[in-house]
């Protein structure tokens, strides 16, 4: 990809996404305050964030993937579960991740 193709798509996201934001702006306060609207929009950073971590966790590339990342994933849950402490739960993940990574 050339400099010049670099620039204009990024200009070009970047131009839409202001349009998007200011597209979000501009809608009437009586739908966003519908309680329909309302509940959809309460559950959208959760189910975004999940499928952040499911994709990190579980692909590589193109490809799908067992190994330690999915591990600590588990154990997080778990942590999170019998309600750990944060930091705790990092630690926990983490020392799983890199024990089925060692152990692999």
């Amino acid at each position: 990809m050339s400099t010049g193709t670099l620039w204009t798509v990024v200009l070009v996201a970047s131009v839409g996404c202001y349009l998007l934001k200011l597209a979000g702006l501009s809608v009437p306060a009586a739908w966003v305050e519908h309680p329909v609207v309302r509940r959809v929009v309460e559950f959208v950073p959760a189910a975004l964030l999940g499928a952040l971590v499911a994709v990190q966790a579980a692909t590589s590339g193109a490809q799908l993937v067992v190994d330690g990342r999915l591990a600590g994933l588990a154990v997080a849950a778990l942590a999170l579960a019998l309600r750990a402490p944060f930091v705790v739960v990092l630690l926990l993940a983490g020392l799983t991740g890199a024990a089925v990574h060692w152990l692999t």
